[in-house]
């Protein structure tokens, strides 16, 4: 495969925001993508298949699954279905998050500080609007502040997913922008989970897990491979997390960090890529939506969709999700390229950011778990919460599915351009602008092409002449 050239004439708009991905950033975010919409998908069913359980005359069997308790007591983790689902797996989740959030503060975008002020940014506004209009909601209403954090989440995998469905081919900047943002969003999610839902400390465990982690750490800098190695360690690690009063999670988002994401020399992938490679499926294809499984199945009734938009709490969410992810988000970019004098990639439109900030109004996997953290030990309101969620998920998708449709095919016709590759080498042609090796290529195909159109015209020439004098014979021979 030829390699990657960059063209001059592209360094200008490569300062531009939402402007031409470098090639290996454009192939690792389209592979990166390609997998969460996969597990995207499979969230959506996981979702569906949960609703239609709790919906249906067999809905005490899904109450009865999701709350039989398993494991050891002795070890502190004689826990629910529900609670391994979102302690337990959604640690695998949160580990890949941390492997993302690592790889893009070292070799991705968040890297060069100009360049991530504007992901960050938006992201940050995309947290703090969703918590105001929540707050400001349920201030006027006299509703429960508890839940300002469950608006502020994005989730990826089901923003893809609808993507998916809809058969929007979104160019590659604006997918990586959405990849990026929704990177910083976790990481903002893990602090508020971090800070605001840890309580009742047992420093004994939690030091055990600082000191497996430490030993994590040692042994993947002094190069120790294995699974079986890093696997049960992080098992022990994982539970003592758990056992200590932070929420478990935490421990795969640590793990996750601790990952090297630069490539040595001699290096295909870092060894944070490899293994991000070989958990992804696992996190997307099986623990999110067994987390969905066991957390989406809620009651939805005419009275209970009518509370959603009526009661302050839920519709705190709704309107987090709609309203504040949108705002914040177009907001905060917009404010901040005209602050710093950035200017948009002239092939699309602020439209089009719209539509993808309208997009991450999409918040479930987090969302659905920062409720059931908000709202413990409170059933019904954390239910309702989840529907609010749902709703609000739903509602996003909808309005984001018609912006970018109206759009689709200026975003197909940037998307071929992006991919066309007229010479077969690999790489996409607007990445080879300035080989030179490319444009001999594309001379000698052209050549090819010109040759064998000559002679096409030379036999088509020649079928034409002999038609012609067949035609002047058979007039002749009756004359």
């Amino acid at each position: 495969m030829a390699a990657p050239h960059s063209n001059p004439s592209n360094t200008s708009a490569a300062r531009k925001f939402l402007g031409r991905l470098p090639f290996p950033e454009r192939t690792f975010v389209a592979d990166a993508l390609r997998a969460e919409t996969v597990g995207g998908v499979l969230l959506l069913l996981a979702a569906v298949a949960a609703l239609i359980w709790a919906n249906t005359p067999i809905s005490a069997s899904y109450a009865t699954v999701r709350d039989f308790h398993i494991g050891p007591a002795a070890l502190g983790l004689d826990l629910s279905l529900q609670h391994w689902a979102a302690d337990g797996l959604l640690a695998i989740f949160f580990f890949v998050a941390g492997v993302e959030l690592k790889r893009e503060l070292v070799a991705g975008e968040l890297r060069d500080p100009k360049a991530a002020a504007l992901p960050v940014v938006a992201a940050l506004c995309g947290m703090i609007a969703p918590a105001l209009v929540y707050v400001v909601t349920n201030a006027a209403g006299g509703g429960s502040l508890a839940g300002w954090a469950v608006p502020t989440a994005t989730d990826i995998a089901f923003a893809l997913a609808v993507l998916a469905v809809i058969g929007t081919s979104l160019p590659s900047a604006l997918r990586a922008f959405l990849l990026t943002l929704a990177v910083v969003d976790d990481l903002f999610a893990i602090l508020i989970i971090a800070v605001f839902f840890t309580n009742d400390l047992n420093f004994a465990a939690l030091g055990g897990a600082v000191a497996g982690l430490a030993v994590f750490w040692f042994l993947l800098r002094k190069g120790v491979r294995g699974w079986y190695v890093y696997v049960p360690l992080a098992l022990v690690v994982w539970g003592l997390m758990y056992n200590s009063g932070v929420h478990a999670t935490i421990a795969g988002v640590a793990m996750g960090l601790m990952l090297r994401c630069t490539r040595h020399e001699g290096e295909a992938h870092s060894p944070g890529e490899h293994i991000e490679h070989l958990v992804r499926p696992v996190s997307a294809g099986l623990a999110v939506p067994l987390f969905a499984l066991f957390s989406a199945g809620v009651s939805v009734s005419g009275d209970a969709l009518g509370e959603v938009f009526t009661e302050p709490v839920t519709l705190g969410v709704v309107l987090g999700l709609v309203v504040g992810k949108a705002v914040g988000i177009f907001g905060g970019t917009w404010l901040t390229a005209r602050f710093t004098r950035a200017s948009l990639n002239e092939d699309l439109a602020w439209a089009d950011l719209f539509a993808v900030a309208t997009l991450a109004g999409i918040g479930f996997t987090v969302s659905l778990l920062i409720g059931e953290l908000a709202f413990a030990g409170d059933t019904a309101l954390t239910d309702e919460v989840k529907a609010a969620v749902l709703m609000g998920s739903l509602i996003s998708a909808v309005l984001a599915s018609v912006l970018l449709k109206l759009r689709v095919r200026k975003y197909q016709a940037l998307l071929e351009e992006e991919e066309r590759d007229e010479d077969l080498s690999g790489v996409p042609d607007v990445y080879e602008i300035g080989d030179p090796a490319y444009h001999l290529r594309m001379a000698e195909l052209y050549e090819k092409k010109a040759a064998d159109h000559r002679r096409q015209a030379a036999e088509a020439a020649a079928a034409r002449a002999e038609v012609a004098g067949a035609a002047r014979r058979d007039g002749d021979g009756p004359a």
